[in-house]
């Protein structure tokens, strides 16, 4: 993505604007909602946001004042530069194929130059579909669209409500869940990453959640030979990415 090119305004702001958004079929990102307000309308919204997997956030007014200075009636809508896939019609179509599955699940990863770095080398890498929680996920936005070379316009991404039951689901189509975590004496290279196969990151802050952790198929973590005590998300998740890879050409 050229430096110049820029996106089209994705904020709307208004009850009637969004909901006008909502009638032609818009794909948001995110909502913020005025905390406290209770009419017909803002329950409708709630219930679309809950239906589509939306994230909606109830917030002070004060905080809606500092986005826009403008009449924004206690809402504010973030269109999304991209449509949401569903993983399973993915996952699905690959198996259709007569293809592994290569699916790449994010846990918090709310930085959006790591994002983007990470949607970049998975775009490299082959990967299917990246799989990210509706909440505590970095925005999709400009910069994270520049980060990712433009691999995010063309790379499928799946929004969920619950990543937990997601993963879960994934593993009893028969993928193989593989969690990067510094929790375990497990080095990657010892892992059996060939076959339908699901790769989960988590961010440096927080990591992967123990839940995810413990349905996992296995655990494992880079070698690390320095002083520091982890790398960057995006240079971690390459190394695995291209794991899988050179597991998968050697069978």
């Amino acid at each position: 993505m050229e430096e110049s090119t820029k996106l089209p305004n994705l904020m709307i702001f208004g009850i009637h604007p969004v909901l006008e958004a909502i009638k032609a079929e818009k794909t948001f990102d995110k909502i913020l909602l005025q905390e406290k307000i209770d009419a017909a309308v803002t329950r409708q919204i709630k219930d679309y946001c809950k239906e589509h997997v939306i994230s909606l956030s109830e917030v002070p007014k004060e905080k809606l004042n500092r986005i826009t200075g403008k009449n924004h009636q206690g809402i504010i809508a973030f269109l999304s530069p991209i449509e949401f896939y569903d993983v399973d019609d993915i996952v699905e179509q690959k198996f259709s194929e007569g293809v592994d599955p290569f699916i790449l699940v994010l846990d918090k990863i709310t930085d959006v130059r790591n994002f983007g770095a990470i949607c970049r080398t998975a775009e490299c890498a082959g990967v299917h579909a990246i799989v990210i929680p509706k909440k505590s996920a970095a925005q999709i936005s400009e910069d994270s669209i520049k980060t990712s070379a433009g691999a995010l316009m063309t790379m499928p991404i799946c929004k969920v409500r619950i990543l937990t039951e997601t993963v879960k689901h994934l593993k009893d189509r028969g993928l193989r869940i593989v969690s990067c975590t510094e929790k375990t004496d497990d080095l990657h290279t010892a892992a059996d990453l060939s076959g339908p196969i699901a790769i989960v990151m988590g961010s440096e802050e927080i990591g992967i959640s123990r839940e995810i952790v413990n349905i996992s198929d296995n655990a494992v973590k880079l070698p690390m030979l320095g002083t520091i005590e982890s790398l960057n998300v995006s240079v971690a998740c390459g190394i695995l990415l291209y794991e899988v890879i050179r597991q998968r050409t050697l069978v």
